[in-house]
């Protein structure tokens, strides 16, 4: 069997290459990545401190980590203002929006399982 041939999801006529899921699956899997989206995503613009007050539980140095790999996946925006003290501001890019709303059945499919799914 090749390998390329068990790394296609076909649904219907249309086929699906689960490989475009690797790097983004890498960085979502990663503890707090998804309280990062649901947090910026239910508010339009954050700074670092307010995120992490939200996120009360997340250390410094992991929230930096997440919001810069986020960043580089084009999900998440950093917005530095030329101001003393100086600020900046994370929010959620249009492809990060995107994400958020497409995890949404996903939850939904999730919270399902959890409550009822293991027991079929």
């Amino acid at each position: 069997m090749e390998l390329d041939s068990v790394c296609v999801i076909r649904e219907g006529a249309r086929e699906y290459c689960i490989y475009p899921l690797d790097r983004l699956m890498t960085v979502l899997g990663k503890k707090w990545t998804l309280f990062v989206i649901a947090v910026l995503g239910n508010i339009e613009r954050m700074r670092f401190n307010e995120i992490h007050s939200e996120l009360r539980f997340v250390s410094s140095r992991t929230l930096t980590d997440r919001l810069k790999e986020l960043e580089t996946l084009g999900l998440v925006r950093r917005e530095a203002f030329a101001e003393i003290p100086p600020r900046v501001e994370y929010r959620l890019t249009q492809r990060g929006q995107e994400m958020r709303r497409v995890l949404i059945p996903l939850l939904s499919w999730a919270m399902d399982f959890e409550t009822s799914g293991a027991q079929r």
